[in-house]
């Protein structure tokens, strides 16, 4: 990763807005959030993401494209545990 490739994921990770993490909350059924929450939400989220992103670039090499499928995606949360159905 280029040494500017940091700077990009945190600005990133810090899109992931405080109203946003408090949605996601709500349709989970949570009252009541610390304060201390949001910043865990948002490493739980890169950590998700890098993994699942990382499986997808995988299973895209193996097949040798360069084009992410939607069915990539779909392997990669599948092999992940979470079942994405629809597609």
């Amino acid at each position: 990763m280029p040494p500017d490739a940091d700077a990009d994921v945190l600005d990133t990770v810090q899109g992931v807005t405080k109203s946003a993490i408090r949605r996601l909350c709500r349709r989970g059924g949570v009252k009541r959030i610390s304060g201390l929450m949001y910043e865990e939400v948002r490493g739980v989220v890169t950590l998700f993401l890098k993994d699942v992103l990382h499986d997808t670039v995988l299973y895209t090499e193996n097949a040798r494209r360069k084009t992410v499928s939607a069915l990539d995606v779909v392997y990669a949360l599948k092999r992940r545990g979470h079942h994405l159905y629809g597609f």
